[in-house]
């Protein structure tokens, strides 16, 4: 069964089995991991990259993964600290900007305003420190319990939920502040 993306970017159908093995999960949740890299403050250019490594890391981890579990929150546990290492590894180097290619299926109208939206909640993402982030997209944009982002997380129920309400603090304020700023 295929997956088709709802409305906010999660999938409204989900196939009930587990992946066997990693190639399987690869393939199943490649641009769930793309979007979730994005999120997490990754540029474009190298979300495919790190989407190999946090695979990569994955095959050699499969054994550990239990398949009565989701997928997804120990996926996204896993692109958390491939991002936070590469953001690290990033800031010792000297930024360089690489022009994106935008869609060219979608009518321009549509491109652009999407772009701008995708645009302004990448930015205001930006401004959340990258603990409170990581809480904030798993919950609010993944949709997942927050027990579970908790676990994923290796942080108590009550630090995520403090987490969570100052990450929409500044997320709103962010946005905000954004929207000023464009006028």
């Amino acid at each position: 069964m295929d997956s088709q993306p709802d409305s906010r970017g999660t999938d409204a159908t989900r196939d009930i089995r587990p992946p066997a093995h990693a190639l399987e999960a690869f393939h199943q949740e490649f641009d769930y991991l793309c979007r979730t890299l994005q999120r997490l403050g990754i540029r474009e250019a190298d979300v495919e990259d790190l989407v190999h490594e946090v695979f990569l890391v994955l095959s050699r981890k499969w054994q550990d993964y239990d398949p009565s579990r989701p997928l997804r929150p120990y996926l996204f546990g896993i692109a958390f600290r491939i991002a936070a290492a590469h953001r690290r590894r990033q800031a010792r180097e000297i930024p360089t900007e690489i022009p994106e290619i935008a869609d060219q299926r979608a009518a321009p109208d549509q491109v652009l305003f999407a772009d701008e939206a995708r645009t302004l909640v990448l930015h205001a993402l930006e401004h959340i420190a990258l603990p409170r982030r990581a809480v904030f997209v798993m919950h609010d944009l993944d949709e997942t319990p927050m027990r579970v982002v908790a676990d994923t997380l290796h942080i108590p129920l009550f630090t995520a939920y403090s987490r969570l309400r100052k990450a929409r603090r500044e997320f709103e304020h962010a946005v905000i502040v954004l929207q000023k700023g464009s006028r």
